[in-house]
């Protein structure tokens, strides 16, 4: 019982605290003291390039029945008769909260186990779109998002290697003319945004993405979307295009974050200073426009271990502000997880799960390669 009130409370922990969008968002000294690495940056070992050929290095890949997150389904939740034709690439938020390393060690079980713990919420409205992969990777700690020493980067930087080496075997085992989905959350979303610019735009594989939902991490408009070889969507029936959302409740203050995000460089090497934050509407398929809760097919509400969850229909709307945020009311009773000035970062996906589901579903079904 000890051991799963640890796991537990670590998670509440990682929860709370990670998942910012930049150096010092939550730097005050104490989260300092608690969660940045001291020891000395440990250049990460080039990964052999057959390493994700082992069924180890997934969470998810391809068939795996047993022991795969993103199979959980929550109570309430539909069953289709034949899961979809896609293939979805998935990248994991920070589950690493020690302060051991800059980058989590592979054999790390605590984790691993947040790891899965975040694919069950976060990955499954993609199940039924298709099969779902989700690599392991020495991901960036937490701390790394909380300081300003050139360590965080370069942990960030080896993590993304990681990334990029598995997107390479996820596509190479992929029939040419599948179509592929890519999502991520926080961390995972920040590196899916590299995979978008590196692999994607100006690449024939951009004519294979049906959509990519790059959740909990801000992107500008003029200073990324156009180097990331794919548009916003704007509309439900729109395909090859990028679904980004942050969600708060009311009153919101992201103030930290503005402050982050303009401090940053955009892929188009310019400031992102100014520029307008990209904000997708996840209850209507993109558009800014304002939705009521009657739109919201069901939020996903765990229980108070996070072992099950179920659907709750019409109780969140959701409208894209001036400022490229995604408002949801008044702020909903999901659990003690709400990050400070009522940001609800850890529940981007949940909020929307049958949504997201919905709209997976929907734009796969109007994809065709051309």
């Amino acid at each position: 019982m000890g051991r799963k009130f640890l796991y537990f409370f670590a998670s509440l922990i990682v929860l709370v605290i990670a998942g910012g969008f930049a150096m010092n968002l939550y730097s005050d000294e104490l989260t300092q003291w608690a969660f940045v690495p001291t020891t000395k940056f440990e250049k990460q070992e080039e990964l052999v390039k057959s390493i994700y050929d082992d069924d180890r290095m997934w969470f998810a890949k391809a068939e795996q029945k047993q022991n795969n997150p993103t199979l959980w389904r929550p109570d309430g939740a539909p069953v289709p008769a034949k899961r979809g034709n896609a293939a979805v690439f998935f990248v994991h938020p920070t589950s690493y909260t020690a302060k051991d390393h800059w980058n989590a060690p592979l054999a790390d079980t605590d984790s691993q186990v947040r790891a899965r713990i975040f694919l069950r919420g976060l990955a499954t409205p993609f199940a039924d779109a298709g099969e779902v992969w989700a690599p392991r990777y020495r991901q960036a700690a937490i701390g790394a998002f909380l300081t300003q020493k050139t360590e965080g980067k370069a942990a960030l930087d080896s993590a993304y290697r990681d990334v990029l080496l598995a997107f390479d075997h996820f596509i190479a085992k992929q029939p040419k003319n599948r179509p592929i989905i890519l999502a991520g959350h926080s961390q995972g979303s920040l590196h899916l945004t590299h995979l978008l610019h590196e692999r994607v735009a100006g690449k024939p594989l951009a004519k294979r993405i049906v959509a990519a939902y790059v959740v909990g991490w801000p992107v500008s408009v003029d200073a990324d979307i156009p180097a990331l070889g794919l548009k916003a969507c704007s509309t439900p029936d729109m395909t090859g295009c990028i679904m980004s959302w942050q969600a708060f409740a009311d009153p919101p203050d992201y103030a930290r974050i503005m402050a982050a995000y303009n401090s940053t460089i955009g892929f188009n090497g310019k400031p992102r200073k100014d520029t307008q934050i990209l904000c997708t509407n996840p209850l209507n398929g993109g558009s800014g426009a304002e939705e009521t809760a009657e739109s919201n097919l069901g939020t996903l509400k765990p229980n108070g271990d996070l072992s099950a969850g179920e659907l709750i229909g019409k109780s969140v709307p959701a409208r894209c502000d001036k400022n490229g945020f995604l408002l949801i009311g008044d702020p909903p009773n999901l659990g003690p997880y709400r990050l400070p000035g009522n940001n609800y970062h850890v529940y981007d996906y949940p909020l929307f799960w049958s949504n997201v589901r919905a709209d997976a579903l929907r734009r796969l079904a109007r994809f065709r390669i051309k």
